[in-house]
């Protein structure tokens, strides 16, 4: 009888871990994910940050696709951190909380530009 209560609690024990540990990955894979994120994007010396139009989350930005702020430098804007209007391919990951990136919700990567414009249109994003 003793032993029969050991060997339904061992098994309810491995149970448990394999389904904690199951759902840890799911979430981890979730943040990897690829995103089409729309918003508000904005470029200067210091600061490189997007708010998503939707939810108003601010995301630090990482430009892997290597254009983005190319691109928002041929705009020609004669001051710094003026926000335009981007849709981009993007995964988001967790912040460095001992960096200028720790202040963000996660940070924003971005891996290919999608449209980006000086036109914010109707909406949330030209509240």
């Amino acid at each position: 009888m003793c032993t029969r209560k050991k060997l339904v609690c061992v098994v309810l024990l491995a149970m448990g871990l394999l389904w904690a540990c199951s759902g840890n990955k799911g979430s981890e894979q979730e943040k990897g994910k690829s995103l089409t994120l729309k918003g508000l994007y904005s470029y200067g010396p210091e600061v490189k940050s997007f708010t998503d139009c939707d939810e108003g989350r601010e995301y630090w930005v990482a430009d892997s696709a290597k254009n983005l702020e190319l691109e928002y430098t041929n705009l020609g804007f004669e001051k710094p951190y003026t926000p335009v209007y981007i849709e981009v391919e993007c995964h988001l990951v967790k912040s460095d909380t001992t960096t200028v990136t720790g202040g963000y919700d996660s940070t924003m990567v971005v891996t290919k530009v999608l449209k980006m414009s000086k036109e914010i249109p109707e909406g949330p994003c030209n509240q």
